[in-house]
């Protein structure tokens, strides 16, 4: 799986942050920005999905 924020939708709410910090951080200008490039490990991809789902913005994409 890989992980992608819309950064036109992200509005710097963080959630995404704390609920996987080893994937997302906050930017200078406080959009997030994905950590991992390529493939997320499998034992992240929990972790991924949840930040997916508490994003209020619907920022973050899945890709398969």
């Amino acid at each position: 799986m890989k992980v992608r924020v819309k950064a036109e939708m992200c509005e710097g709410h963080g959630k995404c942050e704390k609920a996987a910090p080893e994937i997302f951080k906050l930017g200078d200008d406080d959009i997030s920005i994905v950590l991992i490039e390529g493939d997320l490990p499998k034992e992240l991809e929990e972790k991924a999905e949840r930040a997916y789902r508490l994003c209020p913005r619907q920022a973050i994409e899945l890709i398969p």
